[in-house]
């Protein structure tokens, strides 16, 4: 549909977005602009917004952003073409008629389209017949209802190889549509056409209108050359961009918000009737660019099932791989594996609905698929294989086009690869504590819980400046890392963004990488990670401490970090000793746990009070306090 821009314009002006998105979104007016959760993603805080005078949506979470069409087009699972006749049919608006050309190629379609319906008909009479008998039995062995063989319009194709070129020619349908349709084969020698399928079990291949434009054909015959058979490209049908049971997914997805990717016509009918409409299936190929962006406008992640053995596993790499470069903000795929010896059709009339649906629960996102992928199997023993698998992962994440994906991948695996080769953890004071190396207690409810209302509000401050401190003498003096690389890894950070400066850092002294500071600042300013640095950097209350800095010398930046590890260390430990004699006491009320739990928590608060001295006098004197 070829419309000019004036034409579009005036249809998007005729209408106020927010009536629109209102329809479907509650929004709240916040001066020019209306808010609500945005209906692409999963949210609890809105960033959704409509700006009525410019004529457009954006979603400052995953990055949505258009005009009314778009959100007509997303929302309802509509085509361009379907989206500009809704809207300028609420508005009066006359769509203009499309070219003589055009008007050719529509009609010669709805000429081919009514040929195909014809043909279908026709193999469903075939079925039910005497000469589809043996068909007809060998589907229903195969657990499938009446209602079913007519929902999904299955047929027969007889053996006969003129059956359908003469039955259509009674109904004077031209030998040459049938040729165009893939019907009929017409042999290049100019001999005479004849029937492509024979001895055929018939599946109607529709488009997302619901009107037949091909066929898949399963043979009977066990001598048949290939089991599964489908139409050739035609003027209709196109395999890489058309996908079985579209129609009639497409609807039940959108009350779901979900879709389900089989490999099979039968998986995808043996579910329907069980109860699981929104299964479609590729077309005998692997899917297409299409295809996946086809499956986006019927759900965000759609569940692509697979056989659980090392083919299907090769197959769900491929699908990987084919789907990473257009990864979108809201837009991924999870992936289904199916359990040893089993198809969804299989599964599902042994075990029933329930069987799939936990599947689909389980399905895993397609980031741990990748990582599955790059590092199965890999040996990374050393510092030269490590910086080769390294390489090889962010060789691959590149391959992403959306950059804030790309950067959100990048952060993902670079924490995968930190915890699989991080040094060990040292023990924790908490650790030691814990006896018999049981679960952490509940926390304490009642009288017990309020105490908790009178801890000194001091402490969290303090101790997120000291992690900040902890970190930014890090950043700016990497060689310490050589001495204390064990302490640093075992530290835990509450403060936003450290633990991610630190596993950075960490990793890069784990393979053997330059721990000097170009290196270190370049490398975090490639992982997007400088921002933090300088967000830290900018907090005036840090300023004092000139150890941190990079004007310190290494011998003073180097004391004033073991000095403030021992402090962060000792109120770790005293708040782990706290908080387990707090649980202990909860759990049973002893005169024992009691006495534990009032010496630790005197402790505690002791060492929060001290510390809280030592941030007053830092910040008025401005330099680090050595009390």
């Amino acid at each position: 549909m070829a419309l000019s821009p004036q034409f579009l314009d005036e249809l998007k002006h005729r209408f106020t977005l927010s009536d629109v998105v209102g329809r479907s979104v509650k929004l709240v007016r916040r001066g020019r602009e209306s808010t609500g959760l945005c209906p692409f993603h999963n949210e609890k805080t809105p960033s959704f917004t409509v700006n009525d005078q410019k004529g457009f949506y954006h979603c400052f979470g995953c990055g949505a952003h258009g005009s009314v069409i778009d959100f007509v087009m997303n929302t309802q699972g509509m085509t361009f073409p379907e989206a500009i006749e809704t809207l300028a049919g609420e508005v009066g608006m006359e769509v203009p008629k499309p070219s003589r050309e055009e008007v050719e190629r529509q009609k010669e379609r709805a000429s081919l389209t009514e040929v195909m319906e014809a043909v279908a008909q026709w193999y469903q009479t075939q079925l039910r017949s005497q000469i589809g008998k043996g068909a007809l039995d060998y589907i229903k062995g195969r657990g499938l209802s009446n209602e079913t063989l007519t929902r999904f319009g299955l047929g027969y194709a007889p053996s006969s190889r003129t059956a359908l070129k003469d039955a259509m020619a009674a109904r004077d349908i031209e030998e040459d549509q049938l040729v165009e349709t893939g019907m009929l084969i017409k042999p290049e020698d100019g001999g005479a056409a004849y029937d492509r399928f024979r001895d055929r079990l018939m599946f109607p291949i529709t488009d997302r209108q619901g009107r037949v434009i091909a066929f898949g054909g399963r043979a009977l015959s066990k001598d048949a050359k290939a089991k599964y058979l489908n139409s050739p490209e035609t003027t209709l049908f196109h395999k890489g961009a058309t996908l079985y049971n579209w129609a009639n997914a497409r609807a039940a997805s959108y009350d779901v918000g979900q879709v389900l990717v089989v490999e099979g016509y039968m998986d995808v009918i043996a579910l329907a009737q069980f109860g699981i409409d929104y299964a479609v299936a590729p077309l005998g190929t692997a899917l297409t660019e299409e295809q996946i962006s086809h499956l986006w406008h019927m759900a965000d992640e759609p569940i692509l099932s697979f056989d659980g053995d090392n083919a299907g596993q090769r197959a769900a790499g491929r699908a990987v791989e084919r789907a990473l470069p257009m990864l979108r903000p809201g837009k991924s795929l999870r992936f289904m594996m199916m359990p040893p010896g089993d198809d969804p059709d299989s599964l599902v009339q042994r075990e029933g609905r329930g069987s799939i649906e936990a599947l689909i629960d389980e399905a895993d996102p397609l980031v741990s698929m990748l990582w599955n992928n790059l590092t199965t199997g890999v040996q990374a023993d050393t510092p030269e294989r490590r910086a080769g698998l390294e390489k090889k992962i962010f060789t691959k994440l590149a391959e992403i086009q959306d950059e804030n994906v790309k950067g959100l991948y990048q952060r993902d695996f670079r924490n995968r690869l930190f915890e699989q080769f991080r040094p060990p953890r040292r023990n924790t004071q908490r650790n030691r504590m814990q006896r018999g190396g049981g679960k952490r207690l509940a926390p304490a409810t009642g009288l017990l819980a309020s105490t908790k209302l009178g801890r000194i509000k001091t402490g969290a401050a303090v101790t997120d400046s000291i992690q900040q401190l902890l970190v930014l003498t890090l950043v700016h003096h990497p060689e310490i890392m050589v001495r204390h690389e064990e302490e640093v890894a075992g530290l835990v950070f509450t403060v936003p963004g450290l633990d991610e400066l630190r596993n950075a850092l960490v990793e890069k002294a784990a393979f053997g990488e330059t721990l000097d500071r170009e290196a270190v600042h370049a490398h975090l300013e490639g992982s997007g990670l400088m921002d933090i640095v300088r967000k830290m950097s900018a907090d005036g209350s840090l300023k004092g401490d000139w150890f941190a800095w990079p004007e310190a010398a290494l011998s003073d930046a180097l004391t004033g970090f073991e000095h403030l590890l021992s402090r962060y260390q000792h109120i770790t430990a005293a708040k782990e000793a706290y908080e387990q004699a707090e649980a202990d006491y909860a759990a049973d009320m002893t005169d024992e746990n009691h006495a534990r739990f009032v010496a630790a928590q005197a402790t505690y608060r002791a060492l929060e009070e001290k510390e809280a001295d030592k941030e007053g006098y830092r910040l008025e004197s401005g330099r680090f306090s050595f009390i």
